[in-house]
């Protein structure tokens, strides 16, 4: 009987220890401590990503951890340019990609414990089947005239997605100028203000065409970008029966030249109404014409305001009808002396606007911009 209550109390002892440690179960041990999960990382693009937009910036990031190694890799093995983020929860790419390539990511990470995830992977860009490359004009470090428009012009029949193209297109004005881009063509998109810029104004175009989806698998080959200035307002009103050539200068006449105009008989030899520009400059043009039957006629001081033929120019061997009959064939004819003072004063992009004629121009010189009214002109936008 003792030694059985004996027993009983040794079993008893057996099954407790000091402390609440033991009651764990775990024989008196320390409690494990909890493991932190791994790393999780995100890539945008994903791996085995294709047909990537290259203008789209790559983005590594994340959670549960910190980016300990971050890098994308070029078929050439050339780094792009890229950088983690302060707190090393991000990696972004600072360069756009190019066409039709394989990137390579390599990614470490690390969580609170100090465990590593490491992955790698590769993403396509996508591979046009053109790269049209586009122009841009005025170009940089030009002064031209207060009735330049800006033309950005494309090869191949133009893009099929306008609206597309016009979202990329910027213009910064050094005040402020009320203006918008039109579609004169399928191949051409001009930027003009509602009335002319104003004097000294500083111009700057952003056209970010490069990975613009033109439609048809064309995309932009490269972003184009100018920087221009618009100089001093000069104006020319011609109001053809009155047989002369007034400049003006911010609005104040500064010069009246007697000149001979296209013949108000015939509508095709008109020098047409409309506002045109200033377009180019010739010392010595060229005006043969073996339609009217003149070869090989040198005209001094021509100035060309529209492709459609007309110039102002000197005429000496007219000088009969200056300042008394309109007898040319469309071309403004002044005394050399007026040509050559005109010539000097004159700046590509400006305003010539001409009234009193029959005939009007056609809207198929290549720059007909102020032959279009405003509220027509803004209706030629793609985002009208």
């Amino acid at each position: 009987m003792v030694a059985t209550l004996v027993a009983a109390i040794a079993l008893l002892a057996s099954c407790t220890s000091e402390g609440d440690g033991g009651a764990s179960g775990t024989g008196g041990g320390e409690p494990l401590e909890k493991k932190e999960p791994a790393a999780k990382l995100v890539f945008a693009p994903e791996i085995g990503a294709k047909d990537v937009s290259p203008v789209e910036p790559v983005k590594v990031t994340v959670t549960g951890g910190e980016l300990v190694e971050a890098t994308v890799t070029n078929p050439a093995g050339k780094e792009v340019a890229g950088e983690i983020a302060a707190d090393k929860k991000s990696w972004t790419s600072a360069e756009v990609l190019g066409y039709a390539k394989a990137y390579t990511y390599t990614v470490k990470a690390e969580n609170a414990d100090g465990e590593v995830t490491e992955k790698t992977g590769a993403f396509n860009t996508l591979a046009p089947a053109t790269t049209p490359r586009a122009t841009i004009n005025p170009g940089d470090d030009a002064t031209v005239g207060v009735g330049m428009p800006v033309s950005i012009k494309f090869p191949e029949g133009g893009p099929e997605d306008k609206a597309a193209v016009e979202k990329a297109l910027t213009v910064e004005t050094s005040q402020p100028v009320e203006g918008s881009w039109a579609w004169i063509s399928d191949r051409q998109v001009d930027w003009r203000p509602k009335e002319y810029w104003p004097a000294n104004t500083q111009v700057t175009v952003n056209a970010k065409l490069y990975g613009v989806a033109y439609g048809g698998g064309a995309y932009g080959k490269a972003d184009l970008s100018t920087e221009f200035s618009i100089g001093r307002n000069q104006v020319v009103k011609v109001n053809t029966p009155e047989h002369k050539m007034d400049v003006y200068r911010d609005g104040a006449l500064v010069a009246s030249y007697p000149s001979s105009n296209g013949k108000d008989a015939d509508p095709n030899l008109n020098t047409p109404n409309g506002t045109v520009i200033v377009m180019a400059k010739e010392p010595v043009g060229d005006f043969s014409n073996p339609r009217y039957g003149y070869t090989n006629v040198k005209k001094k001081w021509a100035v060309r305001i529209s492709n459609h033929g007309e110039f102002i120019h000197e005429n000496e061997e007219n000088r009969a009808n200056i300042g008394k009959a309109n007898t040319s064939h469309g071309c403004i004819n002044l005394f050399e002396p007026d040509a050559k003072a005109y010539f000097d004063s004159a700046m590509i992009g400006d305003p010539v606007e001409i009234t009193g004629s029959k005939a009007d121009f056609p809207t198929t010189s290549d720059v007909f911009d102020w032959l279009i009214p405003w509220e027509q002109w803004q209706s030629m936008s793609a985002l009208s």
